[in-house]
């Protein structure tokens, strides 16, 4: 069988209608109509099919969509759940409303695009202008929204205000649809407007969900959980499902069984290994779960490359990137090694503690999906994880930012040659590499200070050479412990050992690095190579002097 993949198809009906490839989700909506909360936020990293499920979910329950849905679901888990189910079809009047595409840069800019997106959910609706059913100074109110016309405060409400009018038009609760409720959110706040926006949600959402008779139910989706208390507040019978849990864990992403029989389907079962290492990984409550849109990708064009990752910006592993602190950095030498970090999850976070708090921190990077879980339990300061990058796609994207950071005015490419230059004993050219690194990323301060400096070259250093090295720092080795080596996987390859000193003066810079290389040899810090098998081994004395360097390299 070899159906089209529904790369970028997030209209449940145009993916059925079009004979697209579909992994069957429908058992979402008998879970639903058997135990739904009030409102239930699902919590998930983007691109793990939010906006189609819960396009699936409005063409099933909507009364306006009735006379089209009945061939969508035909053959589909739901159908077979029975006629109970079935009869839920089409009885509920439906507001859907996506927030994914708030990419504004500042809060007025933003305002405007809530007066245009509230404009045209309004006129998606314009039945419910009955003034039979509904209340004329409604009418009068929805008409000022339709014609973009409103002030900030009636958009704040303009929600609560079309479920009004809805109950009335016809005559039952409505259940409301939000899919990526946080994406304003999270690019405001990365755009420097958090608090206007955070205002203005507050009302929006609390407006229609807090106490409501107009409101049926409402299934929210979204990446964070933001903080109860700064948009939730006051909130009743309000289910949070996160990463962490055990409900609708299968819903978003595919299973390992659902993956094999993609395979299986496409004819491409040779295939299963390198897809597991390149997009599983994530856990969900206790499923494993795969990325969804790489491995859509992968049977679209039959290529394994990092898809997901390159679809929005990176802005959490930048802020992890901008703590620049040795604790971070330790952190992100373990996971670029495929080693775990333990962080206290806190999973209503609040934007404004990332940068000073790493618990949060490490939360987003769970939820956003650049982490997952490898174990959890319950401590003093609530649940505490063991974390760790899911595959290979996203140890990929730390990579990448971490060797945008370190590079600075170079190029990759610059910094790769200089780490092939140190690889291959290439002292001289590697010098001269290392000088113009110094020169560009480098300042006289952290030059002077060999601890913040080699721990910001480990980084790149790693970034570029995993998986094939392991880079480390500060281990015991012989008769001390070595500034940096690098242990090549491979033990037919060479290995590294650098120590680095620090010149009072530019005269000292060679009797420096000649020391840092007798040091070397006098505590025998190639013995940790010996015992991994590693038998030829560069031997580096490194000596800096403000943005000068010298690099000695001991007999082969």
């Amino acid at each position: 069988m070899q159906k089209k993949m529904p790369i970028g198809v997030s209209d449940f009906k145009q993916l059925r209608e079009k004979n697209y490839y579909f992994v069957d989700k429908t058992d979402f909506i008998r879970r639903l109509v058997d135990d739904h909360s009030a409102v239930t936020l699902i919590t998930r990293p983007r691109r793990f099919g939010k906006t189609l499920t819960m396009s699936m979910l409005k063409y099933f329950f909507s009364i306006q969509q009735q006379s089209v849905s009945k061939p969508l679901f035909a053959g589909l888990a739901i159908e077979r759940a029975g006629e109970k189910y079935q009869q839920e079809r089409g009885q509920y009047p439906v507001i859907f409303l996506s927030l994914k595409d708030f990419s504004m840069n500042s809060w007025a800019e933003m305002l405007e695009g809530w007066r245009d997106f509230l404009a045209g959910l309004f006129l998606e609706h314009t039945v419910v202008r009955d003034a039979e059913r509904v209340q004329p100074e409604l009418i009068e109110r929805f008409q000022k929204i339709a014609e973009g016309k409103a002030d900030t405060v009636a958009m704040s409400s303009a929600l609560a205000l079309l479920m009004r009018m809805m109950h009335q038009y016809y005559g039952r609760p409505v259940l409301v649809l939000i899919d990526e409720y946080d994406a304003p959110i999270q690019q405001a706040w990365s755009k420097g407007f958090y608090d206007p926006c955070i205002t203005f949600l507050r009302q929006f959402l609390s407006s229609a969900l807090k106490d409501n008779p107009d409101l049926d139910f409402a299934v929210l989706t979204g990446v964070l959980r933001v903080a109860k208390e700064s948009i939730f507040s006051g909130l009743n019978n309000f289910d949070v499902c996160t990463v962490l849990g055990e409900a609708y864990a299968d819903v978003f992403g595919f299973t390992a069984e659902e993956v094999t029989k993609m395979a299986k389907d496409m004819q491409m079962e040779s295939a299963l290994p390198d897809i597991q290492r390149w997009y599983d990984g994530y856990r969900f409550g206790r499923k494993d779960i795969y990325n969804p849109w790489s491995v859509v990708n992968f049977f679209r064009y039959h290529e394994l490359a990092d898809y997901w990752v390159n679809t929005s910006g990176n802005v959490i592993i930048q802020a992890l990137l901008r703590h620049d602190s040795r604790e971070q950095d330790t952190a992100l030498l373990a996971l670029l090694h495929g080693e775990t970090v333990t962080a206290a999850i806190r999973e209503g976070v609040i934007y404004e503690d990332i940068e000073s708090d790493n618990d949060t921190l490490f939360t987003m990077l769970l939820t956003t999906g650049y982490l997952t879980t490898i174990s959890k339990q319950r401590g003093i300061s609530g649940l505490i994880c063991d974390l760790t990058i899911p595959n290979k796609e996203v140890r990929d994207v730390y990579r990448a930012e971490i060797i945008d950071r370190v590079k600075s005015g170079l190029s990759a490419a610059h910094l790769e040659k200089m780490m092939m230059d140190l690889l291959n004993g290439r002292a001289e050219t590697f010098s001269t590499g290392l000088s113009k690194y110094l020169r560009y990323y480098v300042s006289a301060f952290d030059a002077a200070n060999k601890e913040s400096f080699y721990h910001g070259l480990l980084l790149g250093m790693t970034a570029l050479l995993v998986p094939e090295y392991v880079v480390d720092s500060n281990r015991e080795s012989g008769l001390g412990r070595f500034d940096l080596a690098i242990f090549p996987k491979d033990t037919k390859k060479v290995g590294v050992i650098m120590e680095f000193k620090a010149a009072a003066r530019e005269d000292e810079l060679e009797k420096k690095a000649q020391d840092a290389l007798q040091q070397i040899e006098a505590k025998k810090y190639d013995t940790e190579f010996t015992k991994r098998g590693i038998k030829q081994v560069w031997r580096y004395g490194i000596a800096f002097y403000g943005k000068q360097v010298c690099v000695v390299k001991g007999n082969d």
